[in-house]
């Protein structure tokens, strides 16, 4: 599948095939991904607490974990329920943000990916640094309970 076709700088016939380029394909596996995840989190309520996904670590202790909530957290967040999202998780705010920026970076890094070829190696290197970043500040919690359990 062709998903763009142009002339580059030197006036030749130019064509940005799907199939050959994995980086898009990754972008276009997270971007699928995280609409997921949101339409999960949309769609179930936190009103009926009807989730489907339940928090293992929970059930198997009885002791809630850092995630916990994270799922009603979101939700709310899409209803607009700020305050009462923050009552079910601290992080939700973080982590919405997290799937909100990295849609956002995936749609947006694809289209200068297929416009500007010749920066492709900058940008790559641009998505993965700053990608990292935007983890490492959203689950750094997380990963400290994480560590703190070993």
């Amino acid at each position: 599948m062709t998903l763009w076709s142009g002339k580059n700088k030197r006036g030749l016939k130019q064509e940005v095939r799907i199939k050959n380029e994995p980086y898009l394909i990754i972008n276009i596996v997270l971007a699928g991904v995280i609409l997921l995840i949101i339409a999960y989190c949309g769609i179930f309520s936190p009103e009926k607490n009807n989730y489907p996904v339940v928090c293992i670590h929970e059930k198997l202790t009885g002791q809630p974990c850092v995630s916990c909530g994270l799922s009603h957290s979101i939700s709310l967040i899409l209803r607009g329920r700020i305050e009462e999202a923050y009552k079910w998780n601290i992080y939700g705010m973080r982590v919405f943000l997290f799937f909100v920026s990295q849609l956002f970076m995936r749609i947006l890094f694809s289209r200068v990916y297929v416009k500007h070829p010749e920066s492709r190696k900058q940008l790559i290197m641009f998505d993965i640094i700053g990608s990292s970043l935007i983890f490492i500040f959203t689950f750094l919690p997380s990963l400290i309970y994480i560590f703190k359990l070993c």
